[in-house]
């Protein structure tokens, strides 16, 4: 379960949440800064880069780079089939694991997964309320302001890791502060008994913008002393930290 949630931070931190599509922009390019929820030891760093098309994120990258500076792993998505379940393709390569959507047509998905050399592939039906990976960001923005007006919603997520789909609910919590302004807060958890067996996932937005401040929970990211995905958190500061990375890694021009 905690690796389906991990997966569900593609939609959260990767959620390449940090930045909502701004109308007329063509590029977004920012980054996110993940430390360890417990301790505080900065773990790495994600750098985003979106192309948004009349208001909407259409297809975008991003890359994970580590304490050091040194390559972890990259996403590619694309959502020109569905704004909230993307084509996208996610490597962890010191891992040996990758996850894939290899094609979205209609109300079916095709997904991959390869894990110390297994390789499964599955297709499973969707509807119009499932999301998958980073789309979970589009979906939540589609619903913001039922989330600000306290309304829940529940959601179908695709999990291409677990070769399934899974029931997730998210609503408002009591809200709080980033960098001295007020933050929306919210909660993602399991639609089932399962939401009391492990830890929900929490974000802050700003409730004007509706970019994404920060986020808490496990990571899609893994620890590569243990393979076990990182507990973080995941801050979109308007400057970079002071114990971030130095040089920061390069924000390219391709755009994904």
């Amino acid at each position: 379960m905690r690796t389906l949630l991990a997966v569900l931070l593609a939609a959260v931190s990767t959620f390449a949440f940090a930045q909502p599509p701004q109308p007329n922009a063509k590029s977004e390019r920012f980054y996110g800064y993940a430390y360890d929820l417990k301790s505080g030891r900065y773990l790495y760093t994600e750098v985003h880069e979106q192309i948004v098309e009349q208001g909407r994120w259409v297809r975008g990258s991003i890359r994970y780079f580590d304490a050091k500076n040194r390559l972890m792993g990259s996403k590619t998505l694309d959502f020109s089939r569905n704004p909230f379940v993307p084509v996208y393709g996610f490597e962890l390569p010191p891992q040996g694991f990758s996850e894939a959507i290899l094609s979205v047509e209609g109300d079916r998905v095709q997904m991959r997964k390869t894990k110390k050399g297994k390789t499964e592939n599955k297709a499973i039906d969707i509807g119009p309320d499932t999301a998958a990976d980073s789309g979970f960001h589009n979906y939540l923005l589609a619903h913001f302001d039922d989330l600000m007006q306290r309304k829940p919603f529940a959601f179908r997520f695709v999990v291409a890791g677990n070769l399934d789909a899974y029931s997730f609910r998210a609503k408002r919590i009591e809200d709080g502060e980033f960098e001295g302004r007020a933050a929306a807060r919210f909660v993602v958890e399991p639609d089932s008994v399962l939401r009391w067996l492990v830890d929900p996932l929490q974000l802050s937005y700003d409730p004007v913008s509706k970019k994404l401040l920060e986020y808490r929970g496990i990571s899609n990211v893994h620890d590569p002393a243990t393979g076990k995905a990182y507990n973080a958190r995941i801050v979109y500061p308007a400057e970079p930290p002071a114990d971030a990375p130095k040089p920061l890694p390069a924000l390219s021009d391709s755009g994904g």
